[in-house]
């Protein structure tokens, strides 16, 4: 017979929690027999009943969910719901355990800020207690990645019915692999999340800034999760444990989407928040491999997840036709507003929150590939949205420009709602993911190059940002953004002639089929040209001193690739 615990057994196991000091031998012995010890031992809150639901259906799930105050099943068929106080990641909140096995190759410092191991078993020991506290505890056992050969088990154990909703989403669940890739026997995970975002941290904790904290201990491959409702740290936390696995082994993970045509010629999208990463990897024309989170390896690409993560602010059937479409029975809304009587979403308002966002299957996208895997990519496209309006809306990389934005990960943020506030503000993320990356970002800049060298993939830099200023331009219309997208494609752009600007040493093409040619050039879109001068170096400046920091690590080349370089 196999020793193999059952997966309730694992679980049961788990949450038994640990026993780090031990009474001595002689008060042991003492009260070994007595009878208040045999009473106390059936009172340990570890010992509690509880129902453990492992890998419940969507239709179960949304069951519980909607117990919930504040979950509604909303007219499409979706549920919507709460995060509670955070509706958004806390990266200054992430702590990362400093163990023997994974400190000479952690990027420590703001990124990832240590932990003590003894803080980590106090953080564990709080999530499990309170979900020992929980009648129902929600498991979910499936998959990061859809390589059979680089997948990793993952089991999620929380007290939300969403929560689980959510990474069944998100997970690759053992169902959607393919026939003769199905594990038997006993699930035994690799990695292991364990959710208590209902309850704070101990402040009083070493290392505790707020009452959140999100734990990645890398030795005991498990995650903590405390003071945060908001389901996106399951998912980053797993993209931040394989942006340090995958590197072990050579691959190159990466946070981007990706599709492929009907000839197998696969495209990457890089880009922050906001970019228009996910609207423009779902091509009704290509087939999506993924919409967030990547690896390369020496055989091709796969996708980590087996759903999608979109953000829901001004979707419209018109402009976003698959992911409005994905909004349905199974999907997990988070902060939306949804009409009390009619139970229609208006995704325009944002009163609760900017980051609306919707969590759904990869199947509810029509042309989702399955198993999402493809080959080497023939073009890389980096994403930024620039609110200054000085880029142009397209621009071809030499290789050591594309190392150089790479790195630097720019895009920008507008003022949001405050009053009187008018400039954009930069945003420099390395990687296109600096709050998930463990190893320094040159290790991904340079495993990137070495890819690009080798396979021959083209590279561009896409600016779906403002056209002629943040207050007195607008932002680059969807459908040319597209028309660019697709001209990449198409080859279109193969013998086009390419024009310098004179700041950031980028070469645009002058046509680009279904684009107006003055929008190709930015200066062009500027009524007041020593404004646009002005700005321009104004950002020039801010690309410098955010690049000082790597400049030392990497080659004179790429450093004299950005603004200013010769």
């Amino acid at each position: 017979m196999s020793d193999i615990l059952s997966a309730e057994a694992q679980v049961d196991v788990l949450l038994s929690g640990t026993e780090p000091q031990m009474v001595s031998v002689e008060v042991a012995e003492f009260y070994k027999h007595s009878r208040s010890n045999y009473e106390a031992r059936h009172e340990d809150i570890k010992q509690m009943e509880r129902d453990i639901l492992i890998n419940a259906s969507a239709a179960q799930l949304v069951e519980q969910a909607l117990h919930v105050k504040g979950s509604v099943l909303v007219d499409s068929g979706a549920l919507a719901v709460r995060s509670g106080a955070k509706t958004g990641r806390s990266p200054k909140d992430k702590r990362v355990v400093d163990e023997p096995g994974s400190t000479d190759n952690v990027w420590w410092g703001r990124v990832n800020v240590k932990l003590t191991e003894n803080a980590y078993m106090i953080n564990r020991e709080r999530a499990i207690d309170y979900l020992n506290t929980q009648q129902r505890i929600y498991v979910i056992d499936g998959y990061a990645g859809w390589d059979p050969r680089h997948r990793v088990r993952v089991r999620v154990i929380c007290a939300l019915a969403y929560h689980a909703l959510f990474m069944r989403n998100m997970l690759v669940m053992p169902e959607e692999l393919p026939a003769d890739e199905r594990e038997t026997g006993t699930f035994v995970p690799h990695f292991t999340i364990l959710n208590a975002g209902g309850f704070p941290a101990n402040r009083y904790v070493e290392g505790m800034t707020s009452s959140c904290s999100v734990d990645l201990h890398l030795g005991r491959m498990e995650m903590v999760i405390l003071g945060s409702q908001y389901a996106g740290e399951m998912k980053k936390g797993i993209l931040t444990l394989v942006m340090y696995t995958m590197p072990l082994a050579g691959h190159l993970p990466l946070h981007s989407s990706c599709n492929e045509d009907e000839d197998g010629n696969v495209t990457l999208f890089f880009g922050l928040s906001g970019t228009g990463k996910t609207t423009l990897s779902a091509d009704p024309r290509r087939n999506l491999i993924g919409d967030d989170e990547h690896v390369w390896t020496q055989d091709g690409v796969f996708n980590v997840e087996g759903g999608c993560y979109a953000k829901c602010v001004n979707l419209s059937a018109d402009n976003e036709p698959e992911i409005f479409g994905a909004v349905r029975f199974g999907s997990v809304l988070e902060n939306v507003i949804v009409d009390p009587i009619t139970r229609a979403v208006d995704y325009d308002d944002t009163s609760i929150t900017q980051n609306t966002r919707c969590a759904y299957p990869l199947t509810y996208i029509p042309n989702a590939k399955s198993p999402a895997i493809g080959g080497h990519p023939k073009n890389v496209v980096l994403l930024t949205c620039d609110a200054f309006g000085v880029l142009p809306p397209i621009s071809k990389l030499t290789p050591d420009q594309v190392i150089y934005h790479f790195i630097s990960g720019y895009t920008s943020k507008t003022a949001g709602t405050e009053e009187g506030v008018t400039k954009p503000v930069a945003a420099f993320s390395a990687c296109y993911g600096e709050p998930f990356l463990v190893w320094h970002p040159i290790k991904y800049g340079t495993m990137l190059a070495d890819k690009l060298q080798h396979h021959g993939a083209n590279a561009w830099l896409i600016n779906t940002g403002w056209v002629g200023g943040l207050t007195t331009g607008h932002r680059c219309p969807l459908k040319y953004t597209r028309a660019i997208i697709d001209a990449i494609h198409s080859g279109a752009l193969a013998d086009v002639p390419l024009e310098a600007e004179p700041y950031f040493g980028l070469k645009y093409p002058t046509k680009v089929p279904g684009v107006p040619d003055a929008l190709l050039n930015p200066a062009s879109s500027w009524g007041d040209k020593k404004e646009f001068e002005a700005t321009s170096k104004e950002l020039a400046g801010l690309f410098l001193n955010n690049f000082a920091q790597y400049q030392d690590a990497v080659p004179d080349s790429v450093t004299a690739a950005g603004p200013g370089g010769k």
